[in-house]
């Protein structure tokens, strides 16, 4: 009976996975849980003109933001995520554009005002109002007990029970801030002191003394003050004698104008942007049009459900943190590559953008459109095999059309084209040499093709070829493949343009590979790409051509040595080298580490071996440990293919959790920094000792050094997410390293 209830337990078991998604025949014990993370994007609000101050801002319990000018109040008008709103007057409440507001504040979640003549309030059938005697009060801090404090220049004023009670000075210093606890106590801040008020004892007594003090905010829960300053930010423990303060220096910048105390993370603002703190210590930035409006912050609040509120010079920025599965953010980047990244089937950028605005640009080719269409359709047939999702399966049919488009748009046999397009637009004006006239003259086609465009083929048609449902899809994959490596045979292994001649890196011939020193790169790749080309041909094909070829190469010409070849060993050619192998060995190339990892697709799946395949997966693992600092999502993925039980996984879900919702390339700046270690100059390019997270860094393909800290992008283009995230996350979930989203 018990062995009867076992094995109803298993086939039902067996029988709720099948219909979630195919499970691969890969044993892993390494698989990551698809829970709930934080998901963080900016959501920005421009100010009616540069020149418009903008002295402050509140946010209600209701999630009503209301921010403070010389002209009154403005508040957020539209605005969605990649598409700014405005900050617009402030009219809902007729009576207060003639009212002169000069500070604001909150009292139980509500928002409190004060002009020329009075405290008062909309909350509570405005029922609060307190004259206060002050000219132009610029600061007001409400307490619990229904207290107040106001302050202007030097001067202050507590207020209670419907007037004022005390009036005091600080001698000499203009007061920045007013704080108050749940106590009633109040704190007061000038560039040299922050002090404190009692109400009980009507005094000012002094905490700290120093200089170029700028903000400050009260961390409750843990009874401590935490104070900015131009030179980085110091907390005071309130509950003890011991006033000390405790000073923190390790900051993306020092200069900073504005703290506010979020749960147990401190957001403090600066001149180059803003960041947080969390309690063990985790810093993330927020610099640059991403994020902000602009880099000068005036002032932070906490809003509802997780929001932060920053306010720039120009403009106010919400930055939301909402919870998302992985899947969740695998269906966002499906509609933005849907919604306006598909070009003629295409996965292609968006060019020509106006500040940012994805409605403003244009789709453009580019040298690679076959590689990054590779890189996306790829991820569509993994998503296929894993959902069975229609959709999917369309997008496939779509993009591999345009593929083979590269193969019969020009006149060359077997030879792929870089792109096509419309004759008489877009780029070709600027690169005459690659464009050429098609046989049908309506259409343009880019020649030069390089073995970026070759290796990126011949993964997803070996994809394909696998996992295609329909014979037709299959069919036309493998004839594809059929197609690009005849060419490449029948020319000597060479890609040959339309001119008979090879172009520039389209070469697998021993003449070019073994021209190169043993630690010049293009010997290890091409031989490794090109054998893994070769197997995958004869793996589907089951033409002898193809084996014949890649055990000649490995057998006569040492290509099973060179792709062995450890990588740790590649560096610069020696001084008797020639100067085209010194030239491609001046410093690590991370387009040849994308060509490896989509070769190693058909060299490990496709070895002729179990011995070769043994072989293959230690170069695999070799490649992958060294390329381990950058955590790069889809190499830790294609890992998992050869080391399913402890490849990093960790950082491939850290990178597919990190990477912003928004692709566009804005500018970034992060060598300034106070809080990442830097290292020296090296062959690899890497600058820092740990990678900073991409929704720091710049938007970049895998192709990309990611130690890069700075750029100048300015908002003028959008990436596709088909080949910088759904890749991974679909190959992750193909290969069963990462669950279906789990539901609460």
């Amino acid at each position: 009976m018990h062995r009867l209830l076992l094995l109803f337990i298993v086939l039902g078991l067996s029988l709720f996975y099948s219909c979630e998604e195919e499970i691969t025949s890969i044993p892993t014990r390494s698989r990551h849980v698809d829970e709930a993370f934080t998901q963080v994007f900016a959501v920005k609000f421009q100010s009616p003109s540069p020149e418009l101050e903008l002295r402050a801002m509140e946010t209600d319990r209701n999630g009503d933001i209301q921010v403070l000018t010389p002209t009154g109040l403005y508040h957020c008008q539209d605005g969605k995520h990649l598409y700014p709103g405005a900050l617009v007057p402030y009219h809902r409440h007729r009576p207060m554009t003639d009212m002169q507001i000069n500070a604001i504040g909150l009292h139980s979640g509500q928002f409190v005002y004060a002009n020329q003549e009075a405290v008062f309030s909309n909350a509570h059938a405005a029922r609060t109002y307190i004259l206060h005697e002050l000219d132009a009060p610029s600061h007001l801090c409400p307490s619990s007990d229904g207290s107040y404090l106001l302050a202007q220049g030097n001067e202050l004023v507590w207020l209670k029970n419907d007037a004022s009670t005390w009036k005091g000075k600080v001698d000499g210093q203009n007061i920045l801030g007013l704080e108050s606890t749940e106590k009633g106590q109040f704190f007061v801040l000038t560039q040299q002191q922050v002090l404190e008020f009692s109400p009980q004892t009507k005094q000012l007594r002094v905490l700290y003394q120093g200089d170029k003090l700028t903000a400050f905010d009260l961390d409750m829960s843990k009874d401590r003050l935490v104070v900015t300053s131009k030179e980085g930010y110091f907390t005071i423990e309130l509950n003890t004698t011991d006033k000390e303060a405790v000073w923190y220096k390790a900051l993306p910048h020092l200069d900073l104008t504005a703290v506010t105390v979020v749960e147990n993370t401190y957001w403090f603002g600066s001149r180059k942007g803003a960041f947080s703190v969390a309690e063990k210590g985790q810093v993330r930035y927020y610099h640059g049009q991403r994020w902000l409006v602009d880099n000068e912050v005036v002032s932070i609040r906490a809003g509802k459900k997780g929001l932060v509120i920053i306010l720039t010079k120009t403009g106010l920025s919400q930055i939301h943190q909402q919870a998302w599965t992985l899947a969740e953010k695998a269906a966002f980047y499906d509609q933005q590559v849907r919604d306006r990244h598909i070009r003629y089937g295409f996965n292609a950028s968006l060019a020509r953008l106006e500040e940012g605005n994805p409605s403003t640009g244009y789709l453009v080719d580019s040298d690679n459109d076959g590689l990054w269409t590779s890189m996306y359709l790829g991820g569509e047939a993994f998503r296929y095999a894993v959902t069975k999702d229609p959709e999917a399966l369309a997008n496939c049919e779509e993009s591999l059309a345009a593929m083979e488009h590269l193969y019969d748009i020009n006149p060359v046999s077997g030879f792929q084209s870089r792109s096509f397009e419309r004759h008489g637009y877009l780029e070709q004006l600027a690169d005459p040499h690659r464009w050429h006239t098609a046989p049908d003259p309506r259409w343009d086609w880019k020649g030069t093709t390089s073995s970026d465009e070759a290796i990126g083929h011949m993964f997803v048609f070996g994809v394909l070829a696998d996992l295609a449902p329909s014979p037709a899809l299959k069919d036309k994959s493998i004839e594809l493949m059929d197609t690009l490596m005849s060419h490449v045979l029948r020319h000597d292994l060479y890609l040959v343009d339309y001119d008979g001649k090879p172009t520039t890196w389209g070469r697998w011939n021993p003449k070019y590979v073994n021209a190169r020193p043993k630690m010049v790169g293009d010997r290890k790749l091409n031989s490794s790409n090109i054998i893994g080309m070769l197997q995958t041909a004869y793996h589907f094909t089951q033409k002898e051509k193809y084996k014949e070829k890649a055990y000649e190469l490995m057998e006569e010409h040492g290509y099973l040595d060179n792709l062995l070849f450890p990588m740790t060993e590649v560096g610069m050619a020696p001084e008797e080298a020639d100067d085209w192998s010194k030239m491609l060995s001046e410093e690590w190339n991370h387009s040849d580490d994308e060509m490896y990892f989509l070769g190693y697709w058909g060299l490990y799946r496709y070895a002729f071996t179990d011995s070769l395949r043994s072989l293959y997966r230690e170069a695999i693992i070799e490649h992958w440990e060294l390329e381990r600092p950058e955590k790069e999502g889809l190499w830790n993925i294609f890992t998992a293919l050869v080391e399913p039980d402890s490849f990093d996984l960790s950082n491939a879900i850290w990178y597919l959790q990190e990477y912003p919702l928004d692709l566009i390339d804005w500018s970034t700046e992060n060598s300034h920094r106070q809080d990442i270690v830097k290292i020296g100059p090296n062959f690899r390019n890497q600058t820092t000792e740990d990678v900073l997270p991409p929704g720091e860094t710049k938007i970049s393909r895998h192709n990309a050094n990611r130690f890069r800290l700075d750029s100048q992008g300015g908002g003028r283009s959008e990436y596709s997410a088909g080949d910088i995230w759904l890749l991974p996350y679909w190959m992750g979930r193909y290969l069963d390293v990462i669950s279906p989203p789990v539901i609460p």
